[in-house]
């Protein structure tokens, strides 16, 4: 007698918002996991971005603040996710907190919307079956109750404009000369983003530019010059780029490009 192993799946798919929650949300995805025999476990990188993601696997529904090192996510069994991803930013529309409480963490929207409105979206979503796309209208139709229930918009300040300015340029930016531009103090500014963004004007920049490193390596053939290509990406010199790396994925960069090339 012998047994076979089954093989694990992992289905991602991300969609545009409705037109009504765009200036807020990146995009809805949604994940379904089917693991065989053993768990699996997938790397998730920093982002720069807040979710809200609700499982079916013990009516979860939790907020998983901005990330400043990767993650290891383990599924076991079948997983089904929806969730809203937040721009930079725009998540403290939902959440009446200052956002660096949630950095680093997963907090339940029970703590953060109430107990009953947590169990009324959950209900809503995991109680009848529904494909996936029903499921995204469910968390798009409380995320439009929660914005009309929030306090009035405010007007845009620094934190917002150095949020624009620093993906603009891909963390390619000195915080100091930016907090200048704007006419606050480098104080305020870090103030400010933390409030309302999650983490420091710093890391978020460091984070902007591991990403646009990250995504462009990958479209790269051969092997890299890595000299040039932490040049190319605004790094001082190749050790940078090696430490942003180490950082943010636990890897070099020659290694995290042979196992994104495999």
């Amino acid at each position: 007698m012998f047994f076979t192993s089954k093989p694990a799946m992992l289905v991602y798919q991300e969609y545009l918002p409705i037109p009504a929650l765009r200036p807020w949300l990146d995009c809805v995805w949604t994940c379904r996991v089917q693991t065989g025999d053993r768990p699996l476990t997938h790397q998730v990188l920093p982002d720069n971005c807040i979710d809200i993601l609700c499982q079916d696997q013990q009516d979860a529904s939790f907020a998983v603040g901005m990330m400043t090192a990767p993650l290891a996510v383990v599924s076991q069994g079948l997983v089904q996710t929806v969730a809203a991803r937040f721009k930079p930013g725009a998540a403290a529309r939902f959440f009446q907190l200052p956002l660096c409480e949630l950095s680093d963490g997963r907090t339940g929207l029970q703590q953060l919307w109430g107990r009953e409105l947590a169990a009324r979206l959950g209900d809503a979503l995991w109680s009848e079956p529904l494909s996936s796309l029903q499921r995204l209208a469910i968390l798009q139709d409380y995320l439009l109750l929660r914005l009309r229930t929030a306090p009035p918009r405010r007007q845009a300040g620094a934190a917002d404009h150095a949020v624009a300015a620093i993906e603009a340029a891909r963390g390619q930016l000195r915080v100091d000369g930016l907090a200048r531009q704007l006419g606050v103090s480098r104080q305020h500014l870090a103030l400010q983003f933390r409030q309302q963004v999650g983490i420091s004007p710093k890391l978020f920049a460091r984070i902007c530019r591991f990403r646009a490193a990250s995504q462009g390596l990958t479209s790269l053939a051969g092997q890299p010059d890595w000299a040039q290509v932490a040049l190319q990406f605004g790094y001082f010199d190749q050790s940078h780029l090696i430490h942003d790396f180490q950082d943010f994925a636990r890897s070099s960069p020659e290694a995290w490009l042979i196992r994104r090339r495999h």
